[in-house]
């Protein structure tokens, strides 16, 4: 494994550049704002409400969910040696639209209990993470009892089919204005959340990331092939349980508090490998942070349409500005590092 000191550049690099991105994101919107009065409102000398209650969480938001996303993309790519691999390739997405589409669209069909639920910003986050629940709790059993890893990124794939087909029914019964209300929730959003709800976020996210710091000796072991990994020693369910638990931790919360975001989980690994061309999960891990928040960032940046009241679709930026990057990336290294 090559020395973490020859990468100290490269962080503190990212690090100025996540910072930057970070001043750039709150300044940028309907309302520009100097990045002095950003440094003021921080440190507390001027109370500006626009910093305090709506951009700083939205920047604290992209964050979180870029770096979360592109750590859960780099466990389930590792885990199951396969770069198409991404963080919900266990269902756990498709878990929390089927909550949603229930939700949302559940009255149309079933009507009674449905129709009674108020929607609204904490039953939509409910509804996700009880989805999302009760697929990785599908996904847990099953991982207790198939030996082949493979085998669960199957039922992981399945799971997401069967939960699409359902949507797909409750779609087709629903009435125009619970289909528009679902398609927004499905466009994602990184500016919904206010500071009590992003505490919560933010708690098990940090849950996400001690599994995930948990899991990098297994990782870097499992590179060797699950063979070779078992002859040094290494509890191979153990340690899948300890990945499906990160991943489904980052990746569920993520999905129940800011929608599902594409791209970010998928490309952001290949794009760090490309950068630091190390499969060193030592330095893999912390690189992935660092870059999956400064994509989040610029990606957001760019869909708030500065001095404009418009707001894009957050997932439709993140493929259109992303894909080009991992195209170039892949093109110009002429090979993927895996």
């Amino acid at each position: 494994m090559p020395n973490t000191n020859t990468y100290k550049f490269p962080f503190t690099v990212l690090t100025l550049v996540l910072i930057l991105c970070f001043f750039t994101n709150i300044s940028l919107g309907s309302v520009s704002i100097p990045f002095k009065t950003i440094f003021e409102s921080l440190i507390g000398t001027t109370d500006n409400y626009i910093i305090q209650n709506y951009r700083l969480p939205k920047a604290f938001t992209a964050i979180l969910v870029g770096s979360g996303l592109g750590i859960s993309g780099l466990l389930m790519q590792t885990l199951f040696r396969n770069p198409l691999a991404g963080p919900f390739v266990l269902g756990i997405t498709s878990g929390a639209s089927l909550g949603v589409a229930l939700l949302i669209m559940g009255s149309s069909v079933f009507g009674g209990f449905f129709a009674t639920l108020l929607i609204s910003k904490w039953s939509l986050v409910i509804a996700a993470s009880l989805g999302s629940f009760l697929v990785l709790l599908t996904v847990l059993i099953v991982s207790s009892r198939v030996k082949d890893t493979m085998a669960i990124l199957i039922i992981g794939l399945m799971f997401g089919s069967v939960t699409a087909a359902v949507v797909s029914v409750l779609s087709y019964f629903s009435s125009a204005e619970e289909l528009q209300r679902y398609i927004f929730w499905g466009f994602g959003s990184l500016g919904d959340l206010q500071w009590n709800e992003l505490k919560i976020f933010g708690f098990i996210y940090a849950l996400g990331i001690v599994f995930s710091i948990a899991s990098i000796k297994a990782l870097n072991t499992l590179l060797l092939g699950e063979n070779y990994a078992k002859s040094l020693g290494l509890n191979i369910k153990q340690s899948r349980l300890i990945v499906i638990i990160a991943t489904s931790l980052l990746a569920g919360t993520i999905t129940a508090f800011a929608g599902p975001i594409a791209f970010i989980g998928l490309a952001i690994p290949h794009i760090t490998r490309q950068v630091f061309n190390t499969s060193n999960h030592k330095i893999l891990l912390p690189a992935v942070f660092l870059i999956g928040a400064i994509v989040m960032l610029i990606c957001d940046s760019i869909a708030q349409l500065p001095t404009s009241d418009y707001t894009l679709p957050i997932n439709a930026i993140t493929s259109l500005i992303g894909a080009p990057i991992v195209i170039w990336l892949l093109v110009r290294k002429r090979k993927m590092v895996f």
